[in-house]
């Protein structure tokens, strides 16, 4: 006859097995408690340090040209760049000491999700990096834009600057989101689609629009050597003496006042040249 099992001893080893499992979880949960905490201080000490020699070696002035651009100036954003990255310093040193707690604790979930997070704020410095330069690079675009557009008079002229700006600037993104390691196959698909139709819109609709300026702009290069500042001359009939020229106009002193002709005339009227 099979004798019954002891009641007593199956408890006895439940409880036991029980203790043995709170104190190995509890004794864990200590060591991690204690990671924690200096990883805490090593954290918080570490980002102090950096954000003071940041500080000091003048990165904060970085971020305050940054605020000039024209397209961050309107959100009126206050930030200081070596806060940010003494942030940053923090928050990937006390995740890289959460993966040690999580192992310490034996779950392996968290591990994971920690371990992801502190391999891709590497990649999320870089391509922060790379979309800065890019913001500065299109601010350079859409000044060097500006400028030329204004140098030649040309109209819309901070419409075509600005709309260099996003075009570079979205370039810069597309290239900072592959650094950091998300698909944009998609996202280059439809830029390539958008600027396409564009450019053919805009290159249609403005050379039509600016088909005269374009003449002048011309005219200048074949005029500039025949004429100069003081010289008399004749334009369809009209007499004086040469004040300026620039790339679209040019400005005659004559009796009845300042005439301004556009410099394709030189090129489609009669022109009488009475000294040189």
């Amino acid at each position: 006859m099979n004798r019954l099992p002891n009641l007593k001893d199956i408890l006895i080893n439940t409880f036991t097995k029980l203790i043995d499992q709170f104190s190995t979880f509890f004794s864990n949960l200590v060591s991690a408690i204690v990671i924690l905490i200096i990883g805490w201080v090593i954290a918080k000490t570490a980002s102090i340090l950096i954000k003071n020699v940041l500080s000091r070696v003048g990165i904060d002035k970085v971020g305050d040209k940054i605020k000039e651009i024209d397209a961050i100036k309107k959100f009126n954003l206050d930030f200081k760049l070596s806060q940010i990255l003494s942030t940053i310093v923090y928050i990937f040193i006390m995740l890289f000491l959460s993966v040690s707690a999580a192992d310490t604790l034996g779950v392996p979930a968290i591990s994971n999700m920690f371990l992801m997070l502190v391999n891709f704020i590497p990649k999320l410095i870089v391509a922060s990096i790379m979309l800065l330069i890019g913001l500065f690079v299109s601010d350079l675009a859409k000044n060097f834009v500006n400028s030329l557009t204004k140098s030649f008079n040309i109209a819309s002229g901070k419409l075509i600057g600005l709309g260099v700006f996003f075009f570079v600037l979205f370039i810069s993104v597309i290239l900072a989101l592959g650094q950091a390691g998300i698909n944009t196959s998609l996202l280059e698909s439809s830029f390539n689609i958008l600027i396409a139709g564009i450019v053919l819109a805009f290159s249609i609709g403005y050379g039509f629009a600016s088909k005269d300026i374009l003449l002048n702009i011309v005219s200048s290069f074949y005029s500039k050597n025949k004429y100069t500042e003081g010289q008399i001359v004749e334009i369809s009939g009209v007499k004086g003496t040469i004040l300026k020229m620039d790339n679209t106009s040019i400005v005659l002193d004559t009796e009845e006042g300042e005439t301004v002709f556009p410099l394709k005339v030189l090129q489609n009227e009669k022109v009488v040249i009475f000294n040189k």
